[in-house]
């Protein structure tokens, strides 16, 4: 949409809800309701952001209606909702307070959002932004994000940053392991290409010690307290990644020289975040980095019979997963990725699950800590494109505004914002 055409439907928007405003104000608030009845879930995180953006402070009502939003009711907030798409209500007092009655007594809370998180997304320069779910949210809900790479983040650029997505990278140096189906093709030799050159502009001798560098530093940026989120292959091969440095544990085809011996027995599961006691898959004909994966056995399932469930959390006691899960489904359609999901008894012990496949050990989001900061990952490459190809069409979420595979992304994008609970009066 032009500025020209979002100015002209601003105004014709702003005098309709002048004529409509009543002779006595007594709505004091706006509600923005997450359940069934919201005509577009993914556009309200984006208003929610907006109205942060402006110093509003935001209510997120855990488990109330699919996890709705609570604002001080001003003509910008909706403006904006009625340009979104979003549905919203004016409630007064009487109902205001009802509504905290509600959370107050049932397995509900009531969190407050006031700084809106700085936003970058991991990801190469050349990278196609509708082959990430997470950049197809953001830009759909308007959310405002910059873009970092390999350089930024080795110079401190993580620094700049509340919330950091990691596009789906390949942290190990083996290119996706794509060598087998793409070797010869045109994009992969390019991939290639690049990614050496910047190694050896920053002083590595292989891409696989670059990666394992940027992986040492992102560790360190949540440590300090930033927030991880990844999907697909940046989830499990970040972790491989840490646990290898040092290491020299990929075939000659991607860095010329042989795999070390025994390097398995190598491997320091104490640096990793989310895995240990996994094993590496080295032959590179084979496209899988280790057995976290769980493709091979959601691919036996199939489209029609693959979902997962999430977890129902204490929200007063649990407020941080409970804010990771706000859905309208409790049941989500699954979806493949390099990494479609992960094995449950490859977890460390301190890693929170969110959402399974119930009857597996298969796990398909999850959450942690580390130092100051928090890790999430999400298994899967695009919720709404159940074998996303590369090559594929991107996803148009305007035919999925109530993605709930989707919401769970957006959720994290909100989460650093809470800092405290609104005081009882």
């Amino acid at each position: 949409m032009s500025h020209r055409v979002r100015w002209a439907l601003s105004l014709v928007v702003l005098l309709t809800l002048v004529v409509q405003l009543p002779a006595t104000a007594q709505a004091e608030e706006l509600l923005i309701p997450m359940d069934g009845t919201q005509a577009n879930h993914l556009k309200a995180y984006g208003l929610a952001f907006k109205a942060l953006k402006k110093g509003v402070t935001v209510s997120w009502l855990l488990n109330y209606r699919g996890g709705s939003f609570l604002l001080p009711r001003s003509t910008f907030v909706e403006l904006e909702a009625r340009l979104m798409g979003v549905s919203m209500k004016r409630v007064d007092e009487s109902e205001v307070a009802s509504i905290r009655r509600t959370v107050d007594q049932e397995n509900m809370d009531e969190v407050l959002l006031e700084v809106p998180p700085r936003i970058a997304i991991y990801a190469p320069p050349n990278f196609q932004p509708w082959d990430d779910a997470v950049t197809l949210a953001l830009t759909y809900a308007e959310i405002d994000f910059k873009v970092i790479f390999d350089r930024e983040v080795l110079s401190g650029g993580l620094n700049e940053y509340d919330w950091l997505h990691l596009h789906h990278e390949d942290f190990t140096g083996q290119y996706g392991k794509f060598y087998a189906n793409f070797s010869h093709i045109d994009w992969y030799q390019e991939q290639e290409r690049f990614m050496e050159s910047m190694a050896s502009s920053l002083g590595f001798d292989t891409v696989r010690e670059l990666k394992g560098a940027v992986a040492l530093t992102i560790k360190e940026y949540v440590a300090n307290g930033g927030f991880l989120f990844a999907m697909c292959s940046a989830t499990d091969t970040f972790d491989i990644s840490l646990a290898a440095l040092g290491v020299d544990f990929v075939d000659r085809v991607f860095d010329g020289t042989p795999l070390e011996p025994n390097a398995q027995e190598k491997l320091k599961y104490e640096n990793t975040l989310a895995f240990t006691d996994f094993e590496l898959v080295t032959d590179y004909r084979v496209y899988e980095f280790s057995d976290i994966d769980v493709s091979n056995y959601a691919r036996l399932r199939g489209a029609v019979a693959d979902y997962f469930t999430l977890f129902d959390f204490a929200a007063k006691h649990d407020p941080i997963p409970t804010m990771l899960t706000q859905c309208h489904r409790n049941v989500v359609n699954g979806f493949m990725g390099q990494t479609t999901g992960f094995q449950r008894r490859l977890l460390k012990d301190h890693v929170v699950v969110l959402a399974e496949v119930e009857g597996t050990d298969e796990i398909k989001y999850l959450h942690g800590m580390i130092g100051r900061g928090t890790f999430t990952f999400y298994g899967g490459h695009d919720p709404e494109d159940y074998t996303h190809q590369v090559g594929d069409p991107p996803t148009d979420l305007d035919l999925h505004p109530g993605s709930p595979g989707y919401r769970l992304i957006l959720n994290n994008v909100l989460f650093p914002a809470a800092k405290k609970k609104p005081q009882k009066t």
